[in-house]
């Protein structure tokens, strides 16, 4: 191999996949410290709910999950999916949370892979590392 050749190759490899994050943030009046999850079976990303939550709790906002209808003390919900990929073995690859206030949304946030030959190993991180920057900024207004 060529030494001129090696930036090439090491440039296209380093952008082979790229990772999006989207976020709308809550309002910067808001201030609660409670939220209730609604759960979603279709989810098959294990740590999802139990990251999501303790992620809520570093900004000191407990957390309930809930199936049905919404409890009658939950005065702010999240619904949420989760996707996952294959390459060696699962992982994340596609999030989104929707906060509300009774029925009016009050954030959102996305999470997205962009898988393009696979070569970023950052693929495999945890859940809890690819969240917490979501989580940050989505709650960026907290009080």
């Amino acid at each position: 191999m060529k030494l001129y050749k090696l930036p090439p190759i090491i440039l296209v490899l380093s952008l082979s996949a790229c990772t999006s994050i989207n976020v709308t943030p809550i309002g910067e009046s808001l201030s609660f410290s409670h939220i209730c999850i609604e759960d979603n079976p279709k989810v098959m990303v294990n740590d999802f709910v139990d990251t999501i939550s303790d992620l809520f709790h570093d900004h000191q906002i407990t957390s309930e999950v809930y199936s049905g209808d919404i409890p009658s003390h939950c005065e702010y919900t999240m619904k949420y999916t989760a996707l996952q990929s294959w390459d060696m073995s699962m992982f994340l690859s596609h999030a989104e949370l929707r906060l509300f206030r009774g029925r009016h949304k009050i954030g959102n946030a996305i999470y997205h892979l962009n898988m393009r030959g696979g070569w970023d190993f950052s693929k495999w991180n945890s859940t809890r590392k690819k969240m917490t920057p979501v989580i940050n900024e989505l709650l960026q207004n907290y009080i």
